[in-house]
């Protein structure tokens, strides 16, 4: 099996990033979004998170990006400052190859190192067991389900709460000059 690399997304990156969001946005029940963003909306909402300071990593094999990951502020209130919300996405063919399960731990190391303590992931759809497969193996508790609060593909879909504890979590006070 060819080898995967991790490192930090690149606006050039960002056409490949699309298109595989594009397939979730099209095909997927993981993101409740009904129309795919194109590349503007994406370069938009990736120089927002980046200039923010938070990670956004890409899944890189044989030269070719096959996923990317990222943390986001979980809610914009300031008592939420140190609450991440992660998205993993995976181009189809690089699925069931735990590329999602490096990516997530990367993920969760860099979001260590930048200070938070709690990452939330809201899962869309509660069968889809390869992502509540990627967070538990990635540590994350489940946290609870919400019945029927999405509407996809002519369906109701549920979303799953999953979340996980990052560096000393709630054990000792925070850096409060973040």
């Amino acid at each position: 099996m060819p080898q995967v690399f991790i490192r930090p997304a690149a606006v050039t990156d960002l056409p490949v990033i699309t298109a595989i969001y594009r397939e979730a946005v099209l095909h997927g029940t993981a993101t409740f979004e009904l129309d795919p963003p194109d590349l503007s909306e994406m370069t938009r909402r990736f120089e927002a998170l980046t200039k923010g300071g938070f990670p956004y990593l890409v899944a890189v094999m044989e030269d070719v990006v096959v996923g990317y990951a990222y943390a986001g502020p979980y809610r914009p209130r300031p008592a939420y400052r140190f609450t991440v919300e992660n998205s993993v996405y995976l181009d189809p063919g690089a699925q069931g190859q735990r590329i999602g399960t490096r990516l997530m731990q990367d993920l969760i190391a860099a979001c260590e190192a930048r200070g938070y303590r709690q990452m939330i992931a809201v899962i869309g759809d509660s069968a889809n067991a390869a992502s509540i497969g990627v967070h538990a193996r990635a540590g994350f508790e489940m946290i609870g389900t919400h019945p029927g609060v999405g509407f996809k593909f002519g369906r109701w879909l549920d979303t799953v709460m999953m979340q996980r504890t990052l560096g000393e979590g709630g054990g000792s006070l925070p850096n409060l000059q973040t």
